[in-house]
């Protein structure tokens, strides 16, 4: 069992940035990759990024392409999405998520979920 946070979240105005945390809990965290949805109000869940379990690879949307980044530091067990330039088409609710299937972009691919943090970006 894998346990996820996020924090982070909060309301920003376009253009700003927002950095967000996820830490987990349990013994066998580099063994998941990691990745960031979110959700936009009446959208359907999306993938934004994702990162391996040694976080030698990365995947970003091309829609955040070039604005946002994710890392990892598996000494502290912690997931990290950096935001920049956001744009208000970037509100929704991030979540956190950890599976075994390396680069899967939907929700199937992962077996555990934080509960999410809310971003709002206003104009």
């Amino acid at each position: 069992q894998v346990q996820l946070v996020e924090s982070g979240g909060g309301v920003v105005q376009a253009g700003g940035s927002l950095r967000l945390s996820c830490a987990a809990s349990g013994p066998y965290f580099s063994t998941y990759h990691m990745a960031w949805f979110r959700q936009a109000p009446g959208k359907e869940r999306e993938s934004v990024a994702i990162i391996s379990q040694n976080g030698y690879r990365t995947y970003i949307a091309d829609s955040v392409k070039g604005r946002f980044a994710i890392s990892r530091d598996n000494a502290r067990k912690t997931v990290y999405l950096q935001m920049n330039s956001l744009k208000p088409e970037d509100t929704g609710v991030y979540s956190c998520a950890a599976g075994l299937t390396w680069r899967s972009t939907t929700t199937s691919g992962y077996e555990y979920w934080g509960q999410g943090t809310q971003v709002t970006v206003s104009s």
